[in-house]
């Protein structure tokens, strides 16, 4: 009986213990309180020159996949963005490259370095060219 309480007292002192970790400040179980949002665009979207004030012609909100990677080019996530092109993603504070998927050859869009800071959101947009003049 002395050995089944003693038993109990010791894994309630251990869960204690376990829940009072989750709590520390750089717990790496934690989610980041920074990282990127911004829009995905795609454009042009009419050919030649747009008349002024024809919003048939603006640019279109576009849902694409983006990779992000460290700055020795590892995969550290991948997202799709809304099917409006907005997207936010959590990352801890450091500097990323963001490479977002193109078609073959068209639509493109080129990398970017983005940095994060901690505690910020850093706003990013990303332009895809259809390629249409």
């Amino acid at each position: 009986m002395m050995f089944k309480s003693l038993t109990s007292l010791l894994l309630i002192i251990i869960l204690g213990l376990t829940a009072c970790s989750i709590l520390i400040p750089g717990n790496p179980t934690e989610s980041p309180s920074s990282g990127i949002e911004g829009y995905v665009t795609l454009g042009p979207i009419c050919p030649g020159p747009v008349t002024v004030g024809d919003l048939n012609c603006h640019d279109k909100p576009y849902e694409a996949k983006i990779s992000v990677m460290d700055s020795n080019n590892h995969l550290i996530t991948r997202f799709e963005t809304e099917e409006a092109g907005y997207f936010k993603v959590n990352l801890y504070p450091g500097t990323y490259i963001l490479h977002p998927e193109s078609g073959d050859p068209l639509p493109f869009a080129s990398d970017q370095t983005v940095i994060v800071t901690d505690t910020q959101y850093t706003p990013v947009s990303i332009q895809y060219d259809t390629g249409i003049r």
